[in-house]
């Protein structure tokens, strides 16, 4: 048995423009895969249009994403839940913080809220590296500093890491 987990993003009515944000901002290997539209079955549970979408399936870099217009929530996206993006470098780093930040007020120790509320972790694979150190002083280093940043400078953490 084969089993797949995929992520459902619940919007009021924007899945398709979010879904077609994120395609644009983890180009290339990512895509649109389907998009199905509510009908007059159950417009009077629904509420919705016929014709207007009803479910987005995007892929982003091999992990699946549906986006749902389920209308008005009383829940909100927030930091609970966030999806890490793993930097091979500081370039990486620089280019998913300018393209999925939108607050500045949730912005904090890699952590940022892009235009529709999600929260995302924009982590270079270094930090980890460093975190999981068994020069425990060196690593408690790295954290204090991180623990001090908005957008995560890898330079700033190095030197950080190595006592400087």
């Amino acid at each position: 048995m084969s089993l797949a987990i995929t992520t459902c993003l619940w919007f009021d009515t924007q899945a398709e423009d979010a879904a077609k944000f994120y395609v644009s901002v983890f180009a290339p290997n990512s895509r649109i895969i389907t998009t199905q539209y509510y009908s007059k079955a159950g417009q009077d549970v629904h509420g919705r249009e016929p014709g207007s979408v009803l479910v987005v399936e995007f892929e982003l870099r091999g992990q699946r994403f549906v986006g749902l217009n389920g209308g008005p929530s009383k829940w909100s996206f927030n930091e609970a839940v966030s999806f890490q993006v793993n930097c091979a470098d500081q370039a990486e780093v620089d280019h998913f913080w300018a393209k999925l930040s939108a607050d500045p007020a949730r912005e904090q120790c890699s952590w940022l809220a892009d235009k529709y509320g999600v929260s995302w972790q924009i982590v270079p694979k270094r930090m980890k590296e460093m975190l999981a150190s068994e020069d425990r002083a060196a690593s408690d280093r790295a954290m204090v500093a991180m623990m001090g940043m908005k957008k995560l400078d890898i330079a700033a953490l190095e030197k950080a890491f190595a006592g400087e």
